[in-house]
C-alpha cells in the first residue's frame, strides 16, 4: 500500500467467510470503516480462514487489487491476526506477495477436457481399492515409465506446506520459481521422494489402466473424476496479491514452519 494519510481514504470491502466468528468479525469492521462496493474498492479485507482465503482470491482474480486476511478460522497460514484496532495503518504498511496460480487441463476417460486454476496444488488421487499407475512426463520428456502410488501432486510456493508437506514434501522459499513434484504414499519407486522443477515446466500425468485403477484430479477443492490424462502449468498471467503485516508474510511462514 502507500502510507497512512492515503489508508485512511482507502476503500476497503469486507468479505466474511460463513462462519459466525467471521459474520461477527465482519459485522464489527464495517460499524467501524464502512465498506465499499466491490466495484470501487481499492483493497479487499477476507475474514475467514485459509480455505476461504482461497475462494476469495478466486473469485475476485480478474479485479487485480491486494487482499488482506484476517484470520478467523483454524489454521490461517494465509491470514494476519484479526483486530479491530488501526486498520487503515496496518494497511498501510503491509507487504505484498505476489502468487501466480497453476493451470490444470485434465481429460476424461469421456474425452471430455476440463480447466481449472488452483493457487496451492494440483494433486492426482486413486479412486478405488488400486494404487495408481502413473506415467510422468515434464517438457514433453518422459521422466518416469511408471509410479505405482496412492497419487502424486504438484505444489506451488505457497502451497508447499499444506497437502505436500503432509505427503513428506519440501517447503518452497516463497520467491523460489519452483514446483514441487510429490508422490503420495509411493509404492514403486518404494523410496522415491519426488522431484524440484523450474516454474515454466509443464507437467504431465497419463493414468495407466484408468478404466481398473481410475483417478481423480482436484484443484483448490475443485475436483475431476476419472481422468486420463492432466497437465499443469504455471499461469503468470493471472497474479494474485497478498498483503501480510511486516515480519509476518509468507517467507517467514515458509521457513517457522520448518523449525516447528
Amino acid at each position: 500500500m502507500s502510507d497512512s494519510s492515503h489508508a485512511q481514504r482507502v476503500a476497503i470491502v469486507f468479505l466474511a467467510s460463513r462462519t459466525q466468528a467471521a459474520q461477527d468479525a465482519r459485522d464489527a469492521l464495517i460499524a467501524r470503516y464502512g465498506d465499499a462496493p466491490m466495484e470501487t474498492a481499492e483493497v479487499i479485507v477476507a475474514l475467514g480462514g485459509d480455505g476461504f482465503m482461497l475462494e476469495t482470491l478466486h473469485a475476485t482474480q480478474a479485479r487485480d487489487i491486494p487482499v488482506y486476511g484476517m484470520n478467523r478460522g483454524t489454521v490461517g497460514f494465509l491470514m494476519n491476526e484479526f483486530e479491530t484496532e488501526d486498520l487503515p495503518e496496518r494497511l498501510a504498511a503491509a507487504q505484498e506477495t505476489v502468487l501466480n496460480p497453476l493451470a490444470l487441463t485434465a481429460t476424461t476417460s469421456s474425452g471430455r477436457v476440463h480447466q481449472a486454476l488452483a493457487i496451492n496444488e494440483v494433486s492426482l488421487l486413486r479412486e478405488g481399492p488400486q494404487a495408481a499407475r502413473l506415467r510422468i512426463t515434464v517438457d514433453g520428456k518422459l521422466r518416469m515409465e511408471e509410479l505405482v502410488c496412492d497419487g502424486a501432486l504438484v505444489a506451488t510456493p505457497a502451497g508447499s506446506t499444506a497437502y505436500n508437506y503432509s505427503a513428506h514434501g519440501p517447503i518452497l522459499p516463497i520467491g523460489a520459481d519452483v514446483l514441487a513434484l510429490t508422490a503420495v504414499a509411493a509404492f514403486r519407486p518404494r523410496r522415491w521422494r519426488g522431484a524440484l522443477l523450474p516454474k515454466a515446466a509443464t507437467v504431465r500425468f497419463d493414468v495407466l489402466e484408468a478404466h481398473k485403477r481410475p483417478v481423480m484430479a482436484e484443484g483448490d477443492g475443485q475436483s475431476v473424476r476419472d481422468v486420463v490424462s492432466v497437465e499443469i502449468r504455471s499461469e503468470t498471467r493471472v497474479r494474485h496479491r497478498l498483503l501480510f503485516d511486516p515480519g509476518h508474510g509468507l517467507e517467514e511462514r515458509l521457513i517457522r514452519e520448518q523449525f516447528f
